[in-house]
């Protein structure tokens, strides 16, 4: 998977949880496809975008995954920002969500990746329990 689509940061406003992309990646093509998996080797969520020719992949590094907890946290699905414009990421939590529980304990990932997961999720991961 290539890391040239990439979340450079997120900006809480309200209720609302904003990723911004990477200065140097383009605006995303096709719709949000309320799909997410994960790049382990890259220590990234990836959110898919369905384009005429496949899928276009968006990476949520490490750096911006405390953001992504407080996309859980809130109301909504979270949007995605560039220079000229916004698009919701659709199934965003309940993608993330269902990867977070599935990583917890599940070494298949990589017990690095894991157990970072499990750190910088575990306030999700305790209030299921």
């Amino acid at each position: 998977m290539s890391n040239l689509n990439q979340i450079d940061q997120g900006i809480l406003n309200g209720n609302h949880v904003h990723f911004i992309v990477a200065e140097k990646t383009k605006a995303p093509e096709g719709k949000p496809a309320g799909k997410m998996i994960t790049d382990t080797d890259a220590f990234s969520f990836v959110y898919l975008f369905d384009a005429e020719d496949g899928y276009v992949y968006y990476h949520f590094p490490q750096a911006v995954w405390p953001m992504m907890v407080e996309a859980l946290k809130t109301d909504v699905d979270p949007v995605l920002s560039w220079n000229d414009g916004e698009v919701t990421l659709n199934g965003f939590k309940e993608e993330l969500t269902m990867l977070i529980f599935n990583i917890e304990g599940n070494d298949n990932y990589g017990q690095s990746f894991s157990t970072a997961v499990e750190q910088t999720f575990s306030s999700i991961l305790q209030n299921a329990e």
